[in-house]
């Protein structure tokens, strides 16, 4: 008996043991996660902090002038940013960071398809330390060169720090290019440049070679070149999302990760085909201690189905032997 009770405890301890550390080190950046911010009801846009890696900015779909830090590992807010010096924001649908480091915000949102006549840009530096705070911020006058018009997809080019804006539309929308730098004093008119499908968000790649724009149902990544789309674009297999509302590639450019609208709503990695991996140094946690590389097992619902598999037989043959044991006694 003795010896069974052995053999079984070190059948347990061969089980629990890979999922006691995993729980440990917690869950790798840039992987699945889920808003735990209860004030984060309609996730509209996501994009990839340049400055604190695994941190994901974002905002509502409303009138209020905050973006919020989430950390990919937790879900957790890390930083809640208010923007000062703009006016009171009508529709902000979209979030980009620009190769300056600045945060940009677009408030282009228009549900009435056509009843404003000027849209709005805000702009402000990324914060260097994570925390809540108040920042001030650039606003920009937008008006398209072709008419009003509705739209939820903003990116900055990571090389350029050219400014796009895909409009909204059943039938097709537009992609629009702003000025080579926008102006606070004037009107910087957007101009069309491409013609684009039903687009709910977009993002450049870190290396400026790619764009993706997703819908409610698709997305598509395009080659980008010479200011405008390279080809007819790859389908992405884009998770199926109720509110399929934002988009964003991780820091490295190795996957995107999708995002959707509603109270405790799920971000969704999805790599990218023959992207290099993640690199294996440790990346560190805001005011923590390194974490392990992201390959590491089963961490982000990417763990090795060898060494699961392994570990499962182990058990089976000591349970087995278990049971031989006690039959004998």
């Amino acid at each position: 008996m003795r010896s069974a009770l052995c053999a079984l405890g070190a059948a347990a301890a061969l089980v629990l043991l890979p999922a006691g550390h995993a729980r440990a080190e917690g869950q790798e950046p840039d992987r699945d996660f889920t808003i735990q911010d209860t004030r984060v009801t309609e996730s509209s846009g996501l994009a990839a902090s340049r400055a604190h890696p695994g941190i994901y900015w974002t905002h509502n779909d409303q009138d209020a002038p905050l973006i919020y830090g989430i950390d990919s590992r937790t879900g957790e807010t890390v930083a809640t940013l208010t923007m000062k010096g703009v006016g009171t924001p009508r529709d902000m649908e979209a979030i980009a960071v620009g190769p300056d480091g600045d945060i940009y915000v677009g408030d282009i949102g228009d549900n009435l398809d056509g009843s404003w006549d000027h849209v709005w840009i805000y702009r402000f530096p990324e914060p260097k330390a994570l925390g809540d705070r108040t920042v001030t911020a650039a606003q920009y006058d937008v008006k398209y060169a072709d008419g009003p018009r509705n739209a939820e997809a903003l990116m900055v080019h990571p090389k350029t720090g050219r400014v796009y804006i895909a409009s909204k539309n059943e039938d097709g929308g537009g992609l629009y290019a702003g000025p080579e730098r926008l102006t606070p004093s004037g009107t910087n008119v957007f101009r069309r440049v491409d013609e684009v499908p039903w687009v709910t968000d977009g993002a450049f790649s870190p290396d400026g070679d790619r764009l993706v724009l997703r819908g409610y149902f698709s997305a598509r990544e395009y080659a980008w070149k010479d200011g405008r789309l390279g080809d007819d674009g790859t389908s992405v297999s884009a998770p199926f999302q109720g509110q399929a509302e934002s988009v964003t590639y991780t820091a490295d450019g190795s996957a995107l990760m999708f995002g959707s609208e509603g109270r405790g709503s799920r971000v969704v990695r999805v790599d990218r085909p023959g992207a290099q991996p993640p690199s294996d140094k440790p990346t560190q946690a805001p005011g923590g201690a390194p974490k392990s590389p992201s390959a590491s097992a089963a961490e982000g619902g990417q763990g090795s189905a060898t060494t699961g598999f392994l570990v499962l037989a182990g058990a089976t043959v000591l349970v087995l032997g278990v049971k031989r044991l006690l039959r004998r006694g």
